[in-house]
Formats: structure tokens, sequence, C-alpha cells
């Protein structure tokens, strides 16, 4: 049978996705540092707590505590990287004019719930005409903002007195803090979802993210001209 080769990711791409990774796993490690010296989230009401963010074992089985210097020094190096990687990102999805396949058109919003329904069974992703479907596009497009606003939110943080018109913006110091703890937990759940959703896909995924190509069965139906076609 017959099977066909699809770019699918420009070097470009993979580049900022394969940077971002470790960036971001870095600044939560260095994050968790910073959050054990005053760690006062927690689910619940009033004297009640149904979940606290995190229990002292927490921090004990992975050596969090008394590590605040060295998680902000490490924490405000990264933070730099990150802004840097997410700035060239930007500006060459608008150069290139690939944020077309990555934003939300109008079908998209008619695609969205069997999309979500389909990504929340964890079910495999079948392959289309296009880069992603209407789940990817809003998830993507909102980790994006996601990360613009936590990087403001973040400089805020990082100096509320020099910055105090940011930090007001956001509701002052302490409402900042929790705003960029939130966001925190919300990209550690993309990237939980993010990685079971590629190994249910399978190798194939993983490797257009390697690669820049997909493998994809022939159907001279919708083939373009830049796919070529492999024995």
């Amino acid at each position: 049978m017959k099977k066909r080769i699809r770019h699918k990711h420009s070097l470009a791409i993979r580049w900022f996705h394969w940077l971002n990774f470790p960036i971001l796993m870095v600044m939560t490690w260095s994050g968790m540092l910073i959050y054990w010296a005053n760690d006062v989230y927690k689910l619940g009401w009033g004297d009640q707590t149904v979940l606290k963010f995190f229990p002292d074992s927490f921090y004990k089985a992975l050596n969090i505590p008394f590590r605040l210097a060295e998680g902000m020094n490490i924490h405000f190096f990264f933070m730099w990287l990150f802004a840097l990687n997410g700035i060239c990102y930007a500006i060459y999805l608008l150069w290139s004019g690939e944020w077309r396949e990555l934003l939300p058109s109008r079908q998209s919003f008619r695609e969205l719930i069997p999309a979500v329904v389909s990504t929340v069974l964890l079910r495999r992703k079948k392959d289309g005409p296009h880069k992603f479907n209407a789940a990817q596009r809003f998830a993507y497009s909102g980790v994006i903002l996601m990360g613009f606003v936590m990087l403001l939110n973040g400089l805020a943080i990082y100096k509320p007195v020099q910055l105090g018109w940011l930090c007001a913006l956001f509701g002052g110091y302490e409402n900042a803090r929790a705003i960029h703890f939130t966001i925190t937990m919300l990209f550690v759940a993309f990237f939980l979802l993010h990685i079971i959703q590629v190994i249910l896909h399978g190798w194939n995924s993983f490797r257009a993210m390697i690669t820049g190509f997909e493998v994809l069965p022939n159907d001279t139906s919708q083939k373009k001209d830049s796919d070529h076609e492999t024995a």
C-alpha cells in the first residue's frame, strides 16, 4: 500500500517547541522552590481545606524546602529565555502566515464540541486536511495567550514597585501572585493532556515534531503538490 509524506511543521516551529518545553519545565520547578516559602493556596472554604497546594511530604520528596534564593535566581534567569523564545515565536507566526493554521476559524466553532469530546475521552485523533483540529486551535491559541499574560504577570511580581502600574493592572501583588499560580497549574494540566494525546496518536505525531513530516495513507483527492509518494 502506497503512502504519502506530508510536511507538517517547519524547522522554526520545531525549534520553538523543543526549546519551550525544557524552559517551562525548569521554570515550573524553580517556581516550586519559590512557592514553598509562602504556600498559601488551597481548595476549600473558611477554615475547611479540601486540597492544599502542596503537602509537606511532597516538598520533602522533591527536596524543595529552604531553596528560595536558588529558586528565584533560576526562575528569573529562565524568565528571559521564555520571553525571548515567545517573542520570536509570535514574530515567526505573523511573518510566515502560520497563524492562519493556529487561530480558530469560523469553522472551528462548529467543530469545537465534537473535538473537545474526543479530547476529553482521550480518543485518537484522525488525520485531517488541516494541521490542527478545532480543539487544538483553541487550546494552542489559549496557551499562547496564557504565556503572554504569564510574562506580564511575572514581571509585575518581579518588580511590584518599579512596575507598580502593571502590578495594579492585575489587582495588586497578592492577586497577581494568585493569577501566576493559577496559570502555572493550567500549564501543567495542558502539558499532561498534550503528552497523553501524543502517546495516543502514536509515533507519526511525535515524528512530525522531530522531522517536520508525517506519513499518511495515500489519498489522491487530498494530495497536495508538496506531498511526495513513498513505496
